[in-house]
């Protein structure tokens, strides 16, 4: 037998856990402090002003065809057409379980329920 460690050795995948948990946890760290929220990708900014920008700036550093750029034009159209109909999918989703919720509570406890909610939009 051989006095090299091996894969099936517990300590050595305790160890290789570890390493790898606390990986994660600086990750996650490093995001939550060095971007917080300003690390959020809005797509919507393809459709105001940025639109023209994007699409030069991808066009002189990607050196697109006109063909290329068309067709990038057209994909990122989509995407942003997509992306707001689901943000309004979503807003009627979280409107209408509101209401499901204020239908089963008692006035009191939907006065309670509404300043909860008012809180946490306000974080």
């Amino acid at each position: 037998m051989s006095d090299h460690p091996t894969w099936q050795n517990p300590r050595i995948l305790c160890i290789l856990l570890l390493v790898f948990v606390c990986g994660a946890m600086a990750g996650a760290v490093t995001m939550r402090l060095g971007f917080g929220k300003n690390f959020r990708y809005d797509p919507t900014y393809w459709a105001g002003d940025g639109k023209e920008i994007s699409l030069e700036r991808y066009r002189r550093e990607l050196d697109l065809t006109p063909e290329q750029a068309r067709q990038m034009e057209l994909v990122l159209n989509d995407f942003v057409m997509y992306y707001q109909t689901l943000k309004e999918q979503m807003t009627e989703v979280r409107a209408s379980g509101k209401n499901r919720i204020l239908q089963i509570l008692n006035e009191e406890q939907r006065q309670k329920f509404l300043r909860m909610l008012d809180q946490q939009s306000k974080k």
